[in-house]
């Protein structure tokens, strides 16, 4: 018997291998991976809340070398141009997510193809709290870059 997945799941670079219970935050984070594996900027935008703030990752790193985090739209939306424009394709493998109140903890490897045939993998945790509209108020993912850096592959060639 096959289980089919939430509409929330609208692209195929996303496998759902966790709890299907509907809740808020984890649909917000199916809405989020799909956008991002779509490269539809305006979709993912329409999921964080105006005042979101996003840190992936959590604490310094080369996409926020102070560790503050991305600010509202505008902020969420530079860290677009910086970390998801330049990759050629995402695919999200979700193991496992945990909800409760309004957040959820997702467990899962982002594998990530560059356009010189480039690729590394990255195993995180993303914690998503939404606020009454279902919205994205924070995003945290848990990884570290040094180990995903430790997965590059080079282009084949």
């Amino acid at each position: 018997m096959t289980t089919s997945l939430p509409s929330a799941i609208s692209s195929p670079a996303v496998e759902w291998h966790a709890s299907l219970e509907e809740h808020p935050a984890r649909l917000a984070s199916m809405r989020s991976y799909s956008a991002v594996a779509k490269g539809d900027l305006e979709e993912w935008l329409g999921v964080y809340a105006e005042d979101a703030v996003l840190e992936d990752p959590v604490g310094p790193s080369m996409f926020d070398p102070e560790g503050r985090g991305h600010h509202g739209h505008e902020g969420i939306a530079a860290f677009w141009r910086l970390a998801i424009e330049p990759i050629a394709t995402f695919r999200f493998v979700i193991r496992d997510s945990f909800a409760n109140g309004s957040t959820c903890a997702n467990v899962g490897t982002i594998h990530t193809a560059f356009a010189d045939g480039g690729a590394t993998h990255t195993d995180l945790v993303m914690v998503y709290t939404v606020g009454d509209d279902g919205r994205v108020r924070s995003m945290r993912a848990f990884w570290e870059p040094e180990r995903t850096m430790a997965t590059y592959q080079a282009p084949a060639g």
